[in-house]
């Protein structure tokens, strides 16, 4: 019983008696209002002479250290009185147990603007807080006393601070002793199911197609491995940034990927690599460079004269540095500066792994690989016009090299004695060379750029093309035989690879993958966004969400079958969305402020509002759908009466009070307030069914259920932030909805879910990476057996299946956790005389 106030305010006061002992400089005084004005003042007077400066923070000081003794003093006599509480706590315990009713009377007609009225459900707590805090208001308005009733009775609230700004958390009713509670990683954890989307629109050759059926690709930090016919997916998930090569090993079954170098949480550079590993196993073999390149990789090749016994690397550093590394031991076997221009491309000769040719921009080089050391002679143009990119190269059956340029050509490159006559301008350098590399044939291919080049069976060639879209099979001398043009909504052509010698599979810049022939046409297998995403939804009850972002696409996609169901474009980009309860109906918020209605089933537009001039952030609808927010970057919440299922619109009232932009809001369950976060970190509840009303005293929301929690800022989720953090580092949280965990997105490329509810701070999390750019949003599914995760500038969707979990729920999980001091003893006392509590009253606040 002592631990009501004796123990609990004992040790508080104590300690920040000792802080206060320690302790002078100003940050120290943060929490306390006046102090912090006082240093705010100091600070804005920028304009004041240093010497004025100087004398002025003396001042000031000297007034500060003034406080700080009245507050130690403060401390010192509330210690005393709390000491003389506990001495009289057993004589108090027995007129305390006797009563019905009289506390709610007098609590009314005292304190009728403060407090809500005390129930038999109150604890000794709340009783406490509600004579002292009224008290200290009334008689005294020293901001120190007020903060000194906050300490003596953490089960009120408590304070975290984001960039040097406090925010207030109410501890719910249900919660008795906040500092004992155990925060522990949830039961359950994620398991990556599946990978939406294909990274066509800035990489080449990153598309394969191994002998077990699966095509190899990358998105983000992820190498997937798709199984075609049996629609599965496996995933290499060593890479710790995004990836942006791939080359297949000559036996079909090694892969080596090469990564960015990224930077870390704290902004510091992250080492690049290339990993060689087992296709079929997905273990990693080798790490390559560790510690050597700068940037990350661009390129990689296997030699196959020799087995693959070397692989060529190609960094992004200034000077491109071509390197090449035995693939058995790791070490490296020659380096050498490439060039300054973007290089595109590397191989090895396939019958010859001392000769290596690079491309990129305005050249082709050959070189040669002696006793470590590389020679290099550059392609001669001569006669021919000298593009301004090379794409890419194969290597013909006759040893000719083909390359395919920015001018839509296909070049033949072979070697000819060195004669400066034939050579043109620029072909002195080569007059001591015994032979060199020149142009032996030009073909026109393609309207625009040739992206790629594709060597089949029997020497055929495909090549791929940008403006035109066109695919064309080349005969082995170069004479056309066939072509077919991809839909334009999927981009150019990105590269290709061959099925077998009976399919193809074609990678596009708008990051899809195709799979078909000449003679049926090609379908798409693989989708996805081609530019920053930020929208997520999922439906109330099918298996299927919807995302927007950047590209003005919206598109719905299915969890079960793994595939896009259906995709439209919009004038403008949406940011974000919400379903209808109903399920028949989605609202996307667009950039502009205008925001649409789209029916499911036809993908028509069924309604469409504008609020304000400035982008919409979140779209919500209330539990039974008879309300929808918006919430603008304006300011501002607007809310729409919904009928019709979802079909017509009415504009009910606005949320008027935030000083920033609206980032997140929910809906109570029972569909009559919102709870709001903004850009400044405010929290801010409303009363809809009042008229739109600004509930100004928060503390009578602290015990309020709310039918989603996907607030970033709140008490339920306090726990979710990490030390430091300055109010950006999390995008966005969902609660699952058996409110048992709660999941979150931050700026660090991590998904990370923890136990709901997690109020204290420093909760342990379970993390889990693939993402390789901020992760914008996350949503589970109406059933919690997935959660859905969006990355930004990655453009990619992880789907992750949720396993684990105990039967049982969140809210029987925390009263387990909480201690039961009082709430066995007390949880139904009511004070039996008024004269006790005026004694109670006077022993306290003498």
């Amino acid at each position: 019983m002592s631990s009501v106030l004796g123990v609990s305010g004992v040790c508080v006061l104590t300690s920040w008696a000792n802080r206060l002992n320690r302790t002078k400089i100003l940050g120290d005084f943060k929490i306390c209002p006046h102090i912090e004005h006082v240093y705010n003042d100091a600070s804005a007077d920028s304009s004041a002479e240093f010497p004025d400066r100087a004398s002025m923070m003396e001042v000031r000081l000297q007034a500060q250290e003034d406080e700080i003794t009245l507050l130690k003093s403060s401390l010192a006599d509330a210690l005393r009185r709390i000491h003389l509480h506990d001495q009289l706590l057993p004589l108090l315990k027995q007129q305390l147990i006797y009563s019905q009713g009289i506390l709610s009377v007098w609590q009314l007609t005292r304190f009728p603007h403060h407090h809500p009225p005390v129930t038999e459900n109150n604890s000794i707590y709340s009783i406490l807080h509600s004579v002292l805090l009224g008290q200290f208001i009334r008689k005294n308005k020293n901001p120190y006393n007020i903060f000194l009733c906050c300490v003596c009775f953490p089960e009120q609230s408590i304070k975290m601070f984001i960039r040097g700004r406090p925010i207030t958390m109410y501890i719910p009713s249900n919660i008795q002793n906040y500092e004992d509670l155990k925060m522990e990683p949830p039961s359950e954890r994620l398991q990556l199911d599946w990978v939406y989307g294909y990274r066509g629109r800035d990489c080449r050759a990153n598309l394969y197609f191994l002998p077990t059926g699966e095509a190899v690709y990358f998105i983000a930090c992820v190498v997937v491995l798709y199984h075609i016919n049996n629609c599965t997916q496996r995933h290499y998930r060593k890479h710790t940034d995004c990836v942006r090569c791939l080359t297949l090993h000559p036996d079909k079954v090694r892969v080596a990927s090469g990564q960015t170098a990224g930077v870390d949480k704290d902004g510091k550079p992250l080492q690049p690599c290339v990993h060689i590993w087992d296709s079929v196993t997905l273990v990693t073999l080798q790490q390559i460079g560790l510690g050597t390149f700068q940037r990350g990789v661009g390129s990689v090749a296997f030699s196959f004269a020799d087995s693959g016994a070397f692989l060529c690397v190609i960094d992004d550093s200034n000077e491109h540095m071509l390197s090449v590394w035995d693939c058995n031991k790791g070490t490296k076997h020659a380096e050498v500066k490439s060039t300054n221009e973007a290089v595109f491309a590397v191989e090895f000769n396939p019958i010859d792994s001392t000769n290596i040719i690079t491309c990129g921009k305005s050249h082709v080089y050959f070189w040669t690989l002696s006793a470590g050391q590389f020679t290099k002679k550059q392609g001669i143009f001569g006669k021919y016009k000298k593009p301004k990119f090379i794409q890419c190269f194969v290597f013909s059956l006759t040893g000719d090299v083909l390359t395919g340029d920015s001018e839509g050509n296909i070049l033949t490159w072979g070697k000819s004695a060195a004669d400066i006559k034939t050579l043109g301008k620029g072909a002195k350098v080569f007059l001591f060379a015994t032979e060199t590399f020149q142009i032996m044939r030009q073909t026109r291919a393609h309207e625009g750029s040739v992206f790629t080049l594709c060597t089949l069976q029997g020497g055929a060639l495909l090549s791929g093309g940008g403006k035109d879209r066109k695919i064309i099979r080349w005969s082995a001398d170069l004479a056309p035989e066939r072509e077919c043009e991809i839909p334009e909504k999927f981009g150019a052509v990105r590269t290709i690879a061959d099925m077998n010698g009976k399919e193809l599979l074609v990678g596009t810049t708008r990051n899809a993958i195709l799979r078909g022939t000449f003679s049926n046409g090609f379908v798409a297998i693989v989708q996805g966004h081609v530019d920053e995403m930020w929208g997520l939804a999922t439906h109330p009850s099918q298996n299927i969400f919807l995302t927007c972002g950047h590209d003005r696409q919206v598109c719905l996609w299915n969890t079960e079958e793994h595939k896009l169901d259906w995709c439209i474009i919009l004038e403008e980009y949406g940011l974000c969305a919400g379903f209808c309860p109903n399920g028949s109906v989605v609202s996307v918020g667009l950039s502009s402020g205008r925001w649409v209605v789209l029916d499911l089933l036809t993908r028509e537009v069924v309604s469409e509002s504008i609020d304000g001039n400035e982008q919409l952030s979140v779209m919500r609808y209330s539990p039974d759908g008879s309300f929808l927010a918006v919430g603008s970057h304006d300011n501002f919440i607007y809310i729409y009466n919904v009928t019709e299922s979802g079909r017509r619109y009415i504009r009910f009232g606005k949320c008027n009070g935030h000083s920033s932009f609206i980032t997140h809001l929910d809906w109570s369950k029972d569909g009559k307030y919102i709870m709001s976060n903004s850009g400044d970190y405010e929290i801010l509840y409303w009363d809809i069914a009042a008229g739109c009303k600004l509930l100004r005293n928060r503390f009578e929301s602290k015990d309020r259920e709310w039918a989603s929690y996907t607030c970033v800022l709140g008490f339920h989720v306090m726990g979710v932030w990490l030390e430091g953090s300055d109010g950006t580092d999390i995008n966005a949280l969902c609660r699952s909805h058996s409110e048992r965990v709660v999941a979150v997105a931050d700026d660090f490329c991590k998904v990370h879910l923890f136990q709901y509810p997690c109020p204290k701070p420093k909760a342990p999390s379970h993390k889990y990476d693939g993402h390789g750019s901020h992760v914008t949003n996350v949503c589970f599914t109406h059933s919690d057996s997935h959660l859905l995760s969006i990355g930004g500038k990655d453009t990619c969707i992880f789907q992750w299946k949720v396993i684990g979990g105990e039967v049982g729920e969140s809210k029987e999980r925390l009263a387990s956790n909480m201690p039961s001091v009082v709430t066995k003893t007390l949880v139904s006392v009511n004070i039996p005389h008024y004269s006790t509590l005026l004694n109670i009253k006077s022993m306290l606040l003498l």
